[in-house]
């Protein structure tokens, strides 16, 4: 018996943690789990006493509610009844009030025992425990960080926004000039070292904003120069690979998917909330400045850990490192940019974060710092340098109004972070949002990296001229 009290006390103690829908009810009994599993929660409970639909363990027998407060009744005034038939009546759903004696000797024989009832100080005990719980856990719900109708609506027109403007068929890939491979520069690119696979994919977009090159782009000529990046695991003795500028097979079919990937680009953005307030000379400012990080940003949807490639469809539209050599980028930066690739895929971020770290890569006025995450709060008011302070990421060129831009910026940052809080698990949203700031500065280098490569190739008129109106806007011409 001492065993068997020692049990109950420990069972009581559990109890007093446990919520419960019925304060009366609960505290009044006590209801234990099934034992060794033995009952199936699709199978229907029968009490033990009468037959009616059980509603749990009470007192550690099966019954139904009305036998479980009959029971607890008759232990706490000690009742005692005579049955006034022969002592052995069946007790049904439909008769148990008729004896109480036989409903009772029922209650015992299936196993339920006096012990198990909650004395009136322990019933109070549990009410207040119950209640403080309530209250604690009301507080903690009305603390949690919630999106505000604002921010829910601006994640709502920044995914309407990547919807339009991306299309995962990739279909309309066939409308740019044919892809060509050489099979020279192939075995080149295998000999390289270290070598991955980018491809910038395209998405969904229209004409810019009153620039000429912006609003005559060719729908179906697209210049792809540093988006549709592939590299793939090889090895080379320098970082960087030596470029046959006269064999860019490539160059026609990735130039015309960077345009088309420009155009993309420049449609999201005219979407996000408060960009259409900036003067146009600011939001071409910022499209330029931004256009090849935003098209790498957006290429991680097509990007495969699996062969590091970057896969749009068909085999024809599957994009290595030895295809992008043949559009005249080296390894200087295709290396960087698969690992980034690579950095960004492991986040598994949200789409709802996806495109927020889109919006705010457009919306980014000058050089970037990494936050201190929430869950680390600093001890002072200033953030801290990024992780790689030597080379900051230079200011957005030609951006006027950096405080409108700031500010615009701050609200998406605000939501994202709030977003992180409220819908991203742990432990995937540990430091998340300061991991997606310092992908912001690895593309500032990835961009600068870009410009250097492209100055080089349209310093050859040959290969300039594969490029589209709209790619030698938004980079620059280098031809005179």
């Amino acid at each position: 018996m001492s065993q068997l009290q020692s049990s109950w006390e420990m069972h009581r103690q559990d109890m007093a943690y446990l919520p419960d829908p019925d304060m009366e009810t609960v505290a009044a009994s006590t209801s234990l789990p099934d034992p060794a599993g033995e009952f199936d929660r699709n199978v229907p409970r029968i009490c033990g006493v009468c037959g009616d639909r059980a509603t749990g363990f009470h007192f550690n027998a099966m019954t139904c509610e009305g036998c479980k407060g009959f029971f607890r009744r008759s232990m706490k005034r000690k009742a005692m009844f005579t049955c006034p038939f022969n002592g052995d009546c069946k007790i049904t759903k439909d008769n148990r009030r008729h004896c109480q004696a036989c409903r009772l000797k029922r209650c015992v024989d299936i196993g339920m025992m006096k012990e198990f009832i909650l004395t009136d100080e322990e019933v109070q005990r549990k009410r207040e425990m119950i209640l403080k719980r309530k209250e604690e856990e009301a507080l903690k719900e009305s603390l949690k960080p919630k999106l505000s109708e604002e921010q829910q609506k601006v994640i709502d027109i920044l995914l309407e926004a990547h919807h339009k403007t991306y299309d995962p068929t990739y279909s309309d890939f066939t409308k740019f000039r044919p892809p060509v491979r050489s099979r020279s520069s192939s075995r080149v690119a295998a000999r390289s070292s270290s070598m991955l696979t980018q491809d910038f994919s395209s998405e969904d977009s229209t004409d810019a904003f009153g620039s000429d090159a912006f609003s005559t782009f060719p729908e179906s000529v697209e210049p792809p120069m540093f988006s549709n990046l592939v590299l793939s695991e090889e090895n080379d003795e320098s970082s960087s690979m030596n470029i046959e500028f006269s064999h860019l097979s490539m160059l026609p079919h990735l130039a015309d998917l960077v345009s088309y990937s420009i155009q993309k680009v420049i449609g999201f953005a005219k979407m996000i909330p408060g960009f259409r307030d900036l003067t146009a000379e600011d939001q071409i400012a910022l499209l330029k400045s931004s256009a090849i990080e935003v098209i790498m940003l957006r290429s991680n949807q097509s990007f495969t850990l699996e062969d590091m490639s970057w896969t749009c469809g068909s085999t024809d539209f599957k994009y290595k490192v030895s295809d992008v050599t043949q559009a005249g980028h080296s390894m200087d930066l295709l290396e960087p940019l698969v690992k980034f690739q690579v950095g960004l895929k492991k986040l598994n971020l949200h789409e709802e974060e996806h495109v927020l770290l889109m919006a705010i890569c457009i919306l980014s006025p000058g050089r970037l710092q990494l936050p201190i995450p929430p869950d680390n709060p600093p001890k002072t008011h200033h953030p801290p340098s990024p992780p790689h302070p030597s080379s900051p990421p230079p200011d957005r060129p030609g951006v006027q109004d950096t405080s409108l831009v700031e500010a615009i910026q701050d609200r998406l940052s605000d939501t994202l972070q709030t977003y992180i809080r409220c819908r991203h698990p742990p432990p995937g949203s540990r430091l998340l949002y300061a991991k997606m700031i310092q992908k912001l500065a690895d593309l500032r280098s990835l961009n600068e990296e870009h410009s250097k490569q492209y100055r080089c190739l349209s310093f050859q008129p040959e290969h300039s001229m594969q490029l589209t109106p709209l790619v030698l806007e938004v980079f620059g011409n280098e031809i005179s």
